[in-house]
């Protein structure tokens, strides 16, 4: 069985890619004449889509299509030897100034960079271009003529920062738990304007903050669907996506499957032995992370029936100027992290739920409903009452004068969210059941707990959604279900509010 050369997953090119609209041909010419590497074939395809140009080379307008690149294949595939022959290039043939790496640990960044500089040195041309190599602690170095550069750093706050560099290289992304290193590393390339980072992991666990988003992105871009204005943190336009992985449903016994994760099968020392050994002796989990390069939302069961949250998605639906409005809050359990949601109803009788504002802190939303209180002629506000993160801040709150206090707990908690629960289901593609229905826009930050979101047994069949276990913050999810308990409640709130979510106020803009 052969690993199979094109991913799975991936952005397409904007025109047919020749030797004049993609650098990838001359990388490979020079990973094999100068270099003297044997590419796997998934390589050199790589090399040929990732590096894709725009403009018309040998002019001054030519730039590469991405500015971000992700590769995402399992682990033993090859990304350090591919690594490898990008920095070298770019060195080396490009000229470029500046190359910075880095790893999880500086063994992964520094074992790339020994690699390019055993290549300079063994070559005759390149070996005379080397100026200084500085292996000193914290100050890790290779100076060619021209003061070209290629430095490793450690995986911190200041990775790359005081530099502009024109390529950053990336390693186990997966790893980053939050922006930080992100922020720090990727702002290094703005002042080029070919500047370039190149991105190499395997799937992410829950925490996998950056690549799980970076992901998402990519996904909106590929798939045509409208890209939200929430919680970006890269230009869709300039970020290619390359992934090789087993589909979503495979079996782990499943050979087409895993050749479509494993490009190296078959082309090296990756055998089919070695992958069915690993199915044997690992946990399921870590087989399918590690070897299938399967995302945590193909390991963990969905809180709602399969395609019920996809239905939902609808990137026209909005509400209805003359509905009433429910607003839900809700914390990250980590407190975080603060969200707002509303809830109205749409022309066709069924519901919308969207987020309209997250934050850092939590005092930020206590200025953000005052603010709004006596514009919309008091709010109607909606939150988990008892044993929640929000709970004292939504109490806090609704001291404001015009906020109608809407807790949701005991019985109505459960029963609020069963009236959610249904609702989302019955936009299941399977689901006769009638009813109504909750639609929501393509969101990131709430489709990834309306995928991954964890169910706590509270016994007699009832159940609630669980903080803790859950691998992504559930707090849009749950600000969402609150507003629709309370919009659906029997019992009245205090008072409704008959403006739309939409009036011209900027400030309810995404962030």
């Amino acid at each position: 069985m052969k690993g199979k050369t094109e991913p799975r997953i991936w952005t397409p090119p904007l025109r047919e890619l020749t030797a004049d609209t993609s650098l990838g041909f001359a990388a490979v010419e020079y990973a094999k004449t100068i270099l003297e590497m044997d590419l796997y074939p998934w390589q050199e395809w790589a090399l040929i889509h990732e590096l894709e140009i725009i403009g018309t080379l040998g002019t001054p307008d030519w730039r590469f299509r991405f500015r971000t690149v992700v590769n995402m294949v399992s682990r033993q595939n090859g990304k350090t030897e591919l690594s490898k022959v990008i920095a070298s290039f770019f060195l080396n043939v490009l000229k470029v100034e500046a190359v910075f790496g880095t790893s999880l640990s500086m063994d992964k960044a520094e074992e790339v960079w020994e690699a390019v500089i055993l290549e300079q040195e063994t070559h005759p041309v390149l070996a005379s271009d080397i100026q200084t190599i500085a292996r000193r602690n914290g100050g890790k170095k290779l100076i060619l003529t021209g003061l070209r550069a290629y430095k490793v750093g450690a995986p911190t706050r200041r990775a790359g920062r005081g530099d502009a560099n024109d390529l950053v290289l990336l390693d186990e992304v997966r790893e980053q738990r939050d922006w930080e290193i992100w922020s720090a590393s990727v702002a290094s390339t703005n002042a080029k304007p070919n500047g370039m980072v190149m991105c190499f992991s395997n799937a992410g666990d829950p925490d996998s903050i950056v690549l799980r988003q970076l992901r998402s992105q990519a996904l909106e871009k590929i798939n045509g669907t409208k890209s939200s204005d929430f919680g970006g943190n890269v230009d869709s336009d300039a970020l290619g996506w390359f992934e090789w992985s087993s589909p979503d449903k495979a079996e782990t016994n499943d050979l087409e499957a895993l050749a479509q994760a494993n490009p190296a099968l078959g082309h090296g020392r990756l055998t089919e032995r070695a992958l069915l050994s690993n199915r044997d002796t690992f946990p399921e989990s870590k087989f399918r992370s590690e070897c299938m390069c399967q995302q945590v939302e193909t390991i963990l069961p969905e809180p709602f029936p399969e395609g019920a949250w996809e239905g939902g998605k609808d990137e026209d639906s909005f509400i209805v100027p003359e509905s009433p409005l429910w607003f839900g809050i809700d914390m990250s359990q980590d407190r975080k992290y603060t969200v707002i949601a509303v809830c109205g109803m749409r022309d066709d009788g069924n519901y919308h739920v969207e987020i309209v504002d997250r934050r850092i802190g939590s005092e930020w939303a206590v200025d953000w409903f005052r603010a709004r209180v006596g514009k919309y002629g008091g709010m109607n506000l909606a939150f988990q009452g008892r044993g929640a993160p929000v709970s004292g801040l939504a109490e806090q709150i609704c001291t404001i004068e015009g906020i109608a206090r809407c807790s949701q707990e005991g019985p109505a908690l459960t029963a609020g969210w069963n009236r959610f629960w249904d609702a989302v289901a019955a936009c299941g593609p399977n689901e006769n059941r009638g009813g109504v229905k909750v639609y929501h826009l393509p969101q990131p930050v709430l489709d990834a707990p309306g995928r991954t979101c964890q169910m706590r047994n509270l016994g007699g069949g009832v159940m609630l959604p669980d903080r803790l276990k859950s691998p992504d913050d559930i707090a849009p999810l749950m600000a969402c279900a609150m507003a629709y308990a309370a919009a659906t409640a029997i019992v009245e709130t205090e008072k409704k509010v008959y403006e739309s979510a939409y009036a011209n106020d900027a400030s309810l803009l995404f962030i």
